[in-house]
């Protein structure tokens, strides 16, 4: 997630280093408790390797002795001491933490104590060890196979009498490793031993490890000028470090053991060294990082119930948090000292000047770049602002930020991180941009319910402040029917999903009052408006106001306007909370809205789910400085990006992961089946969830899956995409994970040693994967990639099919094999024909392939010519032309003038066009005169004594005598009834009787009408 440093980088990280005090051990004094009866003195001590923390003697004190040294008198006693306490605090989350108190005889000796004891938990290279370096740490466990255990000792050397013990001085870390490998049998590394060019021998060469390093455990993606592969000699340093047969260095050899031992060491880490150093420039304005942040600080456990703890500011800044926040909230009369707390809510109160002094002790310890301190001031009191105003002046001294800086003023580009090294600064509502609201008073209402009712939910119920430690003595108070309103209030308000004092799922954020002068005067780069739309901010263009989003109004924004979301975090800050709905204290993934550029993205760091993990997992890079440099195309102002985009980001080269999980060691001591998932979070064309092996057969300590490769095939943008690995029992139980960015992921074969929820390592639990991080190749361009990767095997695969076609087209079946000689030094693959002759135009002409094409094409051109002739007519001469024309194209003459006949067959296809154009347009013409005719005819039917009465007489038969049918006027549709049979002469005569017809007009018979056509 972060754009590194053109170049090289040095690393700066120091290894770890105790100091010779903490070697030799101090005198203590040891409590469970501030006013403990029972202190004892004991000899604090850290082992060379800085791994523990120990101490020795825990006798009890005599208690003349304890009033010499001031211990336990809460008066001056406990103020001359002060400066000699040296407290350890451990867990493994944030909330559930224990404490060691110690008491030195020194001054002096406490304040050494403090500092290296705190470089020492805090080392960065320490955290992400070696799995060689954990299991050195690791505490040696029972193991449930007694004899097996005791085979492996023999084996080592170590036992020949089982019945004698091991002595510590014999049992060395190499004798460990041995009877660590003797126990737990490796056949996956076995196998790959075998794979690297083993072939059966107990060992691999010089030469074959070099290759192996160079080419399977190198990142392809680098550069090779300014990140050149291995040399002999460094090859052979790493063989002298791991190999422990001195025979075998001598050859040049190393070992299976040897060979296991640099798969777990520190140059074979997952993710390189220098990636957890500080990497990224730290010279951009502050608008172009990503910035580690909490939301409501103060909060133990959920968003209406719980403790609120000063303690929580200290771990959250430890863990590298640069943005924290207060809700500050009017004290009582009797004191007037602001408090601390989620307002509206059961949570209990801490005092502000406390929380100031927990800041000013723990801010900068982990990071030295700034701290920026977001209040969500509800205190109504000029007084008491201006109090809180002066706790932060004198409190943190010169690490206040209240000018701004000379270089920086305000209204242009924000500072750089590195510019406001080891500040702190101030975002809270200025005076003069906030708007004064009939809702703004705080103040306590302790009236009866007519005062409940006048605060209705319209007139501003929200504002009543629900003080715990008050509840009783206000609801004594109340009569009767009005506690059973109040009580049906405050239980909505703790229960519901949706309380009504949450304010519709945007918390108090929106009841802020006015701040006053003094307060104002703190604000500077940070300052917080109201967002309206991006529009009006361009128009605006002030570099210093920021804008808070809840996370639903920061969803509706992402999915409707997600390029101006990009926009606008390149100038300004941008702050996105959880919605008021998250009472358990849950947390929204962070990834979302990283993807638009979101600074600070504000988390639950009591909760330590998934998104809060994620989060951990990637700001532990960049030196846990809290701060992540965007892509650049994430910070230039002339670049524009779509976070929905599923095709590849202009100037950013995507990539392809590939990762197989081969084995898993020391998992859990449970006898359970286990399983892993592997997940990629980014953009949400690079978003995938979850690959997963399948469940091991109830083997946690050595199960083994190398069986499928998950495939990330197109990572779009790989700088802000992270690889999370993480390790289930069977049951679902979460056992441990590590998160890598993309970026840095090393290819081959490592150990990835596990951490847990709060992102602290396990000692013993890890994962050998094999991995693949290549640039991403689209399918049609793969087969030039892979010419170009290895082009001696793309030229051997040319010639093999060159020989596979050759065989096909040789008479004898010989086939004529090129001579190939190789180049020794640049292994470059030269061809040498030398053995071909050339033939002649006769030669050629004899070949049966050539003769079977020419019997083709003479086929072709005889059945087209015959095709020709039957579809088109054409004239005598026409005909006679083309006859002339076809006739001369013979065989012979196809032979031996191929130009002229294709120069005949032009003229041919053109004349066959334009013939059938002819005969087109004919047909046309045919089709309109038939149609012409048939409409001519269709009028001639109608002539029948136009405009005159006709009068038709039928003969009689002659019996029955004649009846004349009736008379027909022209226009009619039908004319009297006939009197015959179907078949019969029908004589039908005008008035004239001038003609007599048979049936003409449609007679059909006796009794049927005669159809007149109009």
């Amino acid at each position: 997630m972060a754009g590194a440093k053109p170049g090289v980088h040095a690393l700066q990280l120091k290894p770890v280093s105790v100091h010779d005090i903490l070697k030799r051990g101090s005198k203590f004094i040891k409590w469970d408790e501030p006013n403990s009866s029972h202190p004892t003195l004991i000899t604090l001590k850290v082992d060379p390797d800085g791994f523990f923390l120990y101490w020795t003697g825990g006798a009890n004190m005599d208690p003349r002795v304890r009033e010499v040294l001031g211990f336990g008198k809460p008066g001056e006693g406990g103020v001359a001491v002060e400066g000699k306490l040296v407290t350890v605090v451990h867990g493994n989350d944030l909330v559930n933490v224990s404490f060691l108190n110690f008491q030195a005889m020194q001054e002096d000796t406490a304040k050494v104590w403090t500092e290296e004891l705190f470089k020492l938990a805090t080392n960065i290279l320490s955290q992400n060890a070696s799995r060689n370096t954990f299991l050195l740490k690791a505490i040696l466990k029972m193991f449930s196979d007694k004899k097996r255990v005791e085979t492996a000792l023999e084996q080592c050397g170590l036992v020949t009498n089982r019945v004698e013990g091991i002595k510590p001085d014999d049992f060395t870390w190499e004798m460990f490793q041995s009877f660590l490998h003797s126990l737990c049998l490796r056949p996956e590394i076995e196998r790959i031993f075998v794979e690297l060019g083993s072939r059966g021998k107990p060992f691999l060469s010089l030469d074959q490890l070099t290759d192996f390093i160079n080419r399977r455990q190198r990142d392809s993606r680098l550069n090779e000028v300014l990140y050149p592969p291995l040399k002999r000699e460094q090859i052979r340093q790493l063989m002298e470090k791991y190999e422990s047969n001195a025979s075998q260095l001598e050859r040049d050899q190393i070992s299976l053991m040897g060979f296991s031992k640099y798969l777990g060491g520190e140059e074979n880490t997952i993710v390189p060294p220098e990636r957890l150093d500080i990497i990224d420039d730290m010279n951009q304005p502050l608008s172009h990082y990503f910035i580690n942040s909490s939301h409501n600080t103060y909060l133990t456990v959920g968003q209406l119930t719980g403790l609120s703890s000063v303690e929580m500011y200290r771990q959250v800044l430890l863990t590298g948090c640069r943005c924290i926040e207060l809700d500050c909230w009017k004290g009582r009369p009797q004191d007037e000292e602001p408090y601390i707390t989620h307002g509206f809510t059961m949570t209990t109160e801490i005092p502000f000047k406390e929380v100031i002094e927990a800041i000013a002790e723990s801010a900068f310890k982990t990071s030295p770049y700034p701290v920026i301190l977001s209040f969500e001031n509800h205190v109504d009191s000029a007084k008491q602002q201006a109090k809180m105003a002066e706790y932060c002046r004198t409190i943190f001294g010169d690490a206040l930020l209240i000018d701004p800086l000379e270089k920086y003023p305000v209204g242009l580009p924000l500072p750089s991180p590195q510019e406001l090294l080891g500040k702190i600064l101030i975002k809270n509502k200025k005076k003069h941009h906030h708007r004064a609201s009939s809702g703004g008073n705080m103040r306590r209402r302790t009236g009866e319910i007519d005062a409940l009712e006048q605060a209705s939910p319209v007139n501003g119920i929200y504002n009543i402040v629900f003080r715990p430690l008050d509840f009783f003595q206000h609801f004594v108070t109340l009569q009767p029917y009005s506690k059973m309103y109040y009580l049906i209030f405050l239980s909505h308000q703790i229960y519901t999903k949706d309380p009504i004092m949450t304010r519709q799922k945007h918390g108090t954020a929106s009841s802020e009052v006015n701040a006053t002068e003094e307060m104002s005067t703190l604000v500077n780069y940070i300052e917080p408006v109201k967002f309206k739309s991006f529009e009006v901010a361009n128009k605006r263009n002030k570099y210093f106001e920021m804008s808070s989003f809840v996370e639903t109004k920061g969803m509706d924004t992402l999915k409707s306007a997600p390029i101006e979301f990009v926009e606008y975090n390149k100038k300004q800050l941008s702050r996105i909370y959880p919605k008021g709905t998250r009472v358990d204290s849950s947390n929204y993934m962070p990834q979302l809205f990283w993807n638009v550029g979101c600074q600070m993205v504000a988390l639950n760091f009591q909760t330590l789910d998934l998104p809060m993990q994620l989060n951990m997992g990637v700001f532990e890079y960049n030196g846990h400085s809290g701060y992540l440099l965007k892509p650049e195309f994430m910070r230039r102002t002339d670049k524009h990006f779509d976070p929905f985009t599923e095709n590849i980001v202009d100037g950013i080269v995507a990539n392809t992961v590939k990762i197989r999980v081969i084995s898993g060691q020391f998992l859990t001591d449970k006898k359970v089946g286990v399983y892993v998932e592997v997940d990629i979070f980014g953009l949400p064309a690079d978003t995938k969830r979850k690959y997963r092996t399948r469940t091991s057969n109830g083997n946690s300590l050595d199960p083994v899956w190398d069986d499928e490769t998950f495939v990330f095939n197109k990572v779009v943008l790989p700088t802000l995409a992270s690889l999370r690995i993480a390790v289930f029992e069977e049951n679902g139980k979460f056992l441990g994970h590590r998160i890598c960015p993309v970026s840095t992921i090393r290819p081959g074969y490592h150990y990835i040693s596990l951490k847990n929820e709060m992102n602290q390592p396990l000692l013993l639990p890890s994962l050998l994967v094999y991995t693949e991080a290549q640039d991403y190749i689209p399918n049609e361009h793969q087969e030039y990639a892979e010419a170009l990767t290895n082009p001696i095997k793309h030229v051997s695969l040319l010639d093999q099919r060159e020989r596979q076609l050759a065989a096909l087209m040789e008479d004898n079946g010989e086939v004529r094999r090129p001579h190939i000689h190789t180049h020794t030094h640049t292994h470059v693959m030269f061809f040498y024909p030398h053995d071909l002759q050339a033939q002649s135009t006769e030669e050629l002409k004899q070949q049966k392939s050539y003769l079977k094409l020419l019997k083709k094409q003479c086929k072709e051109l005889k059945e087209l010519r015959k095709k020709h002739l039957k579809k088109v007519r054409l004239t005598h001469t026409q005909l006679v032309r083309l006859s002339a024309k076809f006739e001369i194209l013979t065989c012979k003459d196809v032979v031996n003038k191929p130009h002229y006949c294709l120069f005949v067959f032009v003229i041919v296809y053109r004349e066959k066009k334009e013939l059938q154009k002819i005969l087109d347009r004919k047909r046309q013409h045919s089709i309109i005169e038939a149609k012409s005719r048939d409409r001519d005819k269709a009028e001639s039917y109608v002539t029948l004594c136009v405009c005159v009465r006709v009068r038709v007489s039928v003969a009689r038969s002659l019996k029955g005598g004649g009846q004349r049918h009736r008379s027909v006027v022209p226009g009619q549709q039908s004319l009297p009834q006939c009197q015959q049979d179907k078949g019969a002469d029908c004589e039908l005569q005008d008035t004239e009787g001038r003609a007599r017809h048979p049936h003409r007009w449609g007679c059909s018979g006796a009794g049927r009408e005669l159809q007149v056509p109009r």
